[in-house]
């Protein structure tokens, strides 16, 4: 799942995920993840909800530990929200009463919102020459181990927490230093490591 904090992700259960499935829940969370911290009227007015509505399943969400508190606005007299990475055990979840469903209806949530995206992508011209070559959509495949397959995912796992961490250090040290604000954009990162069918 969506690593927006830089840290490494929380693993969720069955019960969780089941707060999760809600429509509205998830929008919230695809919003979070995609623009960053925002409050509950600011979420109620980009999906056209009532301030009340988005305030309950927030605090619904915090309760599941799907978003907290965002650190960078405290204070206020509204509370601000981001997102919290999760991941999710497949496996063990599955065993779990009513799992095999909700991590099912979570991995088509997943693989939708990735496909909304990455059709955006495509589909935009890039109107800034800066960014327009920096977007990367690339697969790779080859036959492995259960142990390498696992050794892999946590190698790029690490690598993007990495890459992430350091940026978010960067931006706070050059918040307020120098001549103007450093060009700095939301970039989704997305990995993918699976089986294919044996067949």
């Amino acid at each position: 799942m969506d690593d927006v904090n830089a840290r490494p992700p929380r693993s969720v259960g069955a019960d969780a995920l089941k707060a999760f499935t809600h429509p509205l829940r998830r929008a919230m969370v695809d919003h979070l993840q995609a623009h960053g911290p925002a409050t509950a009227t600011q979420l109620a007015r980009a999906l056209g909800e009532s301030t009340g509505q988005t305030s309950y399943h927030l605090r619904q969400l915090e309760r599941h530990g799907f978003v907290e508190d965002d650190p960078d606005h405290v204070g206020g007299r509204e509370r601000w929200w981001r997102a919290v990475a999760f991941w999710v055990d497949g496996v063990a979840v599955r065993q779990e009463p009513g799992g095999a469903e909700v991590v099912a209806s979570t991995q088509q949530w997943a693989v939708a919102e990735r496909l909304r995206v990455l059709t955006r992508w495509v589909e935009t011209v890039e109107p800034d020459p800066a960014w327009a070559g920096v977007g990367s959509s690339a697969r790779a495949t080859g036959e492995l181990t259960v142990a390498e397959a696992e050794a892999l995912t946590r190698e790029l796992e690490a690598v993007v927490r990495r890459h992430l961490e350091a940026a978010r250090d960067a931006a706070a040290r050059d918040e307020g230093v120098g001549d103007g604000p450093v060009d700095r954009r939301r970039v989704r990162v997305y990995l993918d490591v699976l089986p294919l069918p044996t067949d």
